[in-house]
């Protein structure tokens, strides 16, 4: 069993067991949850809210300069004792992580250094791998955090509570639910997870290990209300394998950057085609540091089917000025003029934001465009999506869609809460509270409609 070095936090004696929600109220990511059980507070993700911050600002070019902006605007709650701005001491004795998306883990940054952070292994080294690529700015500087790792099977005691991770399957690898154990009972938080994607079995063990605990309140993510579909991983592969067995130019392809399922998708697409999957040096990055997690099947970087993009541009980064230099000697790099000159031969990772390639690729005739990610926005970034199709339809690219989701479905999540059979049930990440509510009437004696930073006993 792990034992904390959680931060020393002064607060009034209470017997309650509560629940705060500073996020994830009426909006998807941003998740915020404190959990207060006696003198002992413990936030579970502290996550950017995209939400929040696209009501007031548009970066590039509008973007947030200061923490009291971001307060002043509600984007970054007002909570004392947590932030590293603030000269008073902690009033939060942990931080829990379910992954390394940025609406659950990017608000890190504001967190007092001496307060106890906690995240699965794998978060462990995406984080730190997203701090080297990433020029540090207000909202994601995190590269000074010490993470306390852990995997499935850890029990880990902050105070008087204990805290079990246990695995899930999501659209990112290293992701978490959390069985909360409090002096008044057990709180499940189901974090962001699945049963449609590559190891749906994860999710289900959650699933009945949360059960077995006879929790007294589950905490669940509720995305999907709308717009669900009926589809897996495997649908996928197929769908895709049909569109690169007819396509004779390039293919196109944008998925999310740490969305390393998808990414082994493209991979055999490729190598079944005789195409090489070509990357970008970000993510090229991302997989030589996940390549020692050995939990994990990434394609290695001197696999024959795997190359890597360079972008055009006047200055690289050091990071990637070194990385190109160690992949150059081994024939692993190609440029814009490179991937020109065999497109039938290439399925191209890009985003959005390597639209300007195009200019020096010419897409021939027959190439196109696949959008493998949620439309009309990724997780990580907004993607205007009028200025894409222009984008598209100036090059002659039409645009397949084939995706799915990262959270849970509507009938597998009504399955999966009634049998955790918690009394109480809170719905987060979501923008149909109600829906959820009505859809789930029948499962649990209450599901309650949260507000924000409305503290609720459990």
């Amino acid at each position: 069993m792990q034992k904390s070095g959680s931060a020393k936090v002064k607060t009034m004696t209470t017997d309650k067991t509560s629940l705060t929600f500073y996020g994830g109220v009426n909006e998807i990511g941003g998740n915020k949850i404190l959990l207060r059980d006696g003198d002992t507070k413990i936030f579970f993700d502290f996550g950017m809210s995209f939400t929040a911050k696209k009501q007031f600002y548009s970066p590039p070019f509008l973007s947030p300069r200061t923490e009291a902006s971001l307060q002043e605007l509600g984007i970054l709650p007002k909570i004392s004792g947590i932030y590293k701005f603030d000269e008073s001491p902690p009033e939060v004795n942990a931080v829990f992580l379910s992954h390394a998306h940025l609406d659950h883990s990017g608000y890190l940054s504001f967190i007092k250094r001496e307060i106890p952070v906690y995240c699965g292994e794998t978060t462990q080294t995406i984080l730190k791998a997203q701090s080297e690529v990433r020029r540090a700015d207000l909202e994601f500087n995190v590269g000074d955090i010490k993470f306390n790792a852990f995997r499935t099977g850890a029990k880990i005691k902050v105070d008087g509570v204990e805290v079990e991770p246990i695995h899930v399957d999501h659209s990112i690898p290293g992701a978490y639910g959390f069985l909360i154990h409090t002096s008044n009972g057990t709180v499940v938080y189901t974090g962001d997870f699945r049963d449609h994607g590559g190891k749906p079995e994860m999710s289900r063990e959650f699933v009945e290990k949360a059960h077995e605990a006879d929790p007294v309140a589950v905490v669940t993510e509720a995305t999907n209300m709308t717009g669900a579909t009926v589809s897996n991983e495997v649908d996928v592969e197929a769908k895709l394998d049909k569109i690169a067995a007819q396509i004779d130019g390039i293919m196109l392809a944008e998925f999310g950057f740490s969305d390393i399922d998808r990414l082994n998708t493209f991979h055999r697409i490729a190598k079944k085609h005789n195409r090489c999957l070509a990357v970008s040096l970000r993510q090229a990055f991302m997989l030589e540091a996940l390549s020692h997690d050995v939990h994990l099947k990434v394609p290695a970087l001197q696999d024959d089917g795997l190359l890597v993009f360079r972008r055009s541009k006047k200055r690289y980064e050091k990071w990637e000025t070194q990385l190109s230099e160690r992949l150059e000697g081994k024939n692993k790099v190609l440029d814009v003029f490179d991937v020109s000159k065999q497109q039938c031969k290439v399925i191209l990772a890009v985003s959005f934001y390597d639209f300007e390639e195009l200019n020096n690729i010419q897409p021939t005739s027959g190439s196109c465009y696949v959008l493998s990610a949620s439309e009309p926005f990724n997780e990580e970034m907004e993607i205007d999506y009028d200025r894409l199709i222009n984008w598209l339809s100036h090059y002659g690219l039409p645009q397949y869609h084939v995706h799915v989701s990262g959270h849970m479905m509507p009938l597998p999540l009504k399955a999966a809460v009634k049998q955790i059979g918690a009394k109480q049930v809170f719905p987060i990440h979501t923008e149909n509270a109600p829906l959820f509510r009505r859809f789930l009437g029948d499962t649990c004696e209450q599901i309650q409609i949260v507000e924000k930073a409305k503290e609720y006993i459990v």
